[in-house]
């Protein structure tokens, strides 16, 4: 039984348990959530149980869904021009450390399954894939089968993949409403679906299989994320009748998801302007019966390639607090080339400070308390404590270090802003007391 099913039994499971003491919650309101539908647990049986060898571990069961802080996922992967396993798992290691609550490998070079398992074995955290990534990497997609559809996915799960996008809501109806667009079909998974069904003059593989995808998925409890084919890729393409025609068919597959007994969330728009992000969050909990969201970004402008870390997270933050529980991190290298880890690492911050920013508008209990802490110690000038509390500490500590004169004890209240003199918090304390 997968965790839907049996929440919806009323047992609570220990990966349930595990969730409540994560996030400080009971244990019968996690289950509760789970049953609903409002909040997943993406955990393969096979990654519970842990992998073999020097380096392996079991995964640490995380929830994402409103009731929980917000989570967020880092895509890595190898590519047909630069596949290196060891840089694969750096990059998962440094995601891991800088915040990502789970990771997706989106490689479509090297040896796939070998990477996979490599990384599934080493990681605490869910593992997330595209399956139809090594589909087209074995075939042309135009000679794609539902017995390798299949096959794909089944191999995936008995490796303890967590959860697979899936991009099952893109149908041949849909295809001519993105031909206004300025860029078309931007997702990868939906730009190879479409030119599939336009070469084998047929609707869309994964919709007329999602049944027998789900029974395999529900077989390991490998948790589905329906994909976006028709993301906007642009500001110029949001909220557009592509965009909202695909909405409406994952709407219904929420429903045929939990009907099989898998565990569901929806991914959601790319790029959109600031103004119409409450308006896209909403929709989406209206449409998709309060299935956790999960966006990329999104993007609010298109003006600042090299920095798409930045404008992503302006865009997660006003998602997170309007409705979406998991932010895919979006890094310097976004629509310019494969990211490496320092690139994983930029992302990842940018994309945590959004997510606790938007946990704190919404008033989860607890989520200021680190806030509250850094602010004793700036008002101690305690600089080691604050450092210390950071959440990158070693950035922190690494320009405290470079941009002051520092005492052997550190102990100096001011800083080489101000310095001694012009301190506005010493100024400040000598006149308050």
């Amino acid at each position: 039984m997968t965790q839907y099913s049996q929440a919806v039994d009323g047992t609570i499971t220990p990966e349930m348990h595990r969730v409540a003491e994560r996030e400080g919650l009971g244990a019968e309101k996690v289950r509760d959530e789970v049953a609903a539908g409002r909040l997943v647990i993406p955990a393969n049986r096979v990654h519970l149980e842990g992998g073999s060898g020097e380096g392996a571990v079991k995964l640490d069961p995380c929830g994402i869904g409103r009731a929980v802080s917000t989570k967020i996922n880092a895509n890595i992967g190898a590519s047909p021009n630069h596949s290196c396993r060891e840089e694969e798992l750096l990059k998962m290691q440094w995601a891991v450390k800088y915040g990502a609550d789970a990771v997706m490998d989106l490689s479509t070079g090297g040896d796939l399954d070998e990477i996979r398992q490599y990384l599934i074995s080493r990681s605490t955290v869910p593992i997330g894939t595209v399956p139809i990534y090594s589909m087209i990497a074995e075939k042309p997609i135009e000679d794609l089968t539902g017995d390798d559809i299949l096959a794909t996915c089944r191999r995936q799960a008995e490796q303890g993949v967590d959860f697979f996008t899936i991009h099952a809501g893109l149908l041949r109806s849909s295809i001519p409403l993105a031909a206004n667009r300025r860029l078309g079909i931007v997702s990868r998974g939906g730009a190879l679906l479409a030119k599939w069904m336009q070469a084998n003059d047929a609707e869309n593989p994964m919709y007329e299989l999602f049944d027998e995808i789900c029974a395999v998925m529900a077989e390991y409890d490998v948790s589905i994320s329906l994909g976006d084919g028709l993301r906007p890729g642009c500001l110029a393409d949001a909220s557009d009748e592509a965009q909202f025609a695909e909405l409406e068919i994952l709407g219904d597959l929420v429903l045929r998801s939990r009907e099989a007994g898998v565990q569901v969330m929806v991914e959601g728009p790319g790029h959109v302007p600031f103004d119409q992000i409450q308006m896209n969050m909403e929709r989406q909990m209206e449409i998709c019966h309060g299935a956790p969201f999960y966006v990329l970004g999104p993007v609010v402008t298109d003006a600042f390639p090299g920095y798409d870390h930045i404008t992503s997270a302006i865009g997660s933050t006003a998602a997170a607090v309007h409705g979406a529980s998991f932010l895919c991190y979006v890094t310097p290298s976004e629509h310019l080339a494969l990211p490496g880890p320092e690139e994983v690492r930029a992302g990842c911050v940018a994309c945590k400070i959004a997510a606790h920013a938007a946990d704190i508008a919404r008033g989860l209990p607890g989520s200021r308390d680190l806030d509250d802490r850094i602010a004793d110690a700036r008002s101690d000038f305690d600089w080691d404590r604050q450092v210390s509390l950071a959440f990158d500490s070693d950035r922190a500590g690494e320009i405290r270090l470079r941009g002051n004169d520092i005492d052997e004890d550190n102990s100096d209240d001011y800083c080489s802003m101000c310095g001694r003199d012009f301190c506005a918090m010493r100024i400040s304390k000598e006149v308050l007391d």
